[in-house]
């Protein structure tokens, strides 16, 4: 039997995104911007990069990867939750 592909975090103990708390919420930038942010995710376990993909692809906007979190511009929380649910991760909103 080969090795197992499960996503593992940094100390290698397997992740799996139902075990990851994962929130979005939203923060109010300079001249008014809002960014739509998603905490929780393990950077090791998680695919950032690929879930940064997804989420820009689905929202029709930009983003980037800040460290363990995603940020998307614009208020997308509602769409990037679905996505995240879709995705196995539990996400739930945070904020107001």
């Amino acid at each position: 039997m080969g090795e197992c592909d499960c996503p593992r975090n940094a100390r290698g103990a397997i992740v799996r995104p139902a075990d990851q708390r994962v929130r979005v919420g939203r923060e109010k930038r300079r001249k008014g911007k809002t960014v739509t942010v998603v905490t929780g995710l393990d950077p090791d376990a998680s695919h950032l990069g690929d879930i940064l993909r997804r989420l820009k692809s689905e929202c029709a906007a930009g983003g980037t990867v800040a460290g363990d979190r995603i940020e998307i511009q614009g208020d997308h929380r509602e769409r990037v939750q679905a996505i995240l649910l879709e995705l196995g991760y539990p996400a739930k909103q945070a904020g107001g």
